[in-house]
């Protein structure tokens, strides 16, 4: 199956790049369709850039401290030494979405 996704400029070129192999989402309906083994088409929010990836593995926690707990930062994004903090999601996810639907770190490898 074939998912569609938007991503900020940020997020989209670190996953171009190859230094973000987790992309962190809320664990909502639509991601709960999501399945190992399917693609995602991503699009850059600013421009029709996009780019495939394959869903290699989901990793679901009731919250972004537990996933920062158990995955290491590097993998989401974040620079060697910088430590993950839960309230960086705060400008994507309400604390109560994040309760209500929980989060997944959606492990990818480019196409």
């Amino acid at each position: 199956m074939t998912h569609y996704m938007h991503l900020n400029d940020e997020p989209y070129a670190k996953i171009t790049a190859g230094t973000k192999t987790i992309e962190l989402r809320l664990y909502d309906e639509k991601r709960r369709k999501i399945k190992a083994g399917d693609t995602i088409v991503f699009t850059r929010a600013t421009g029709s850039d996009y780019i495939c990836a394959s869903v290699k593995a989901l990793h679901i926690f009731p919250s972004f401290s537990a996933l920062y707990a158990a995955i290491p930062p590097e993998r989401c994004g974040y620079a060697p030494g910088e430590k993950a903090q839960p309230k960086d999601m705060e400008k994507y996810y309400s604390k109560e979405e994040e309760a209500q639907y929980g989060v997944v770190g959606i492990e990818l490898s480019l196409l």
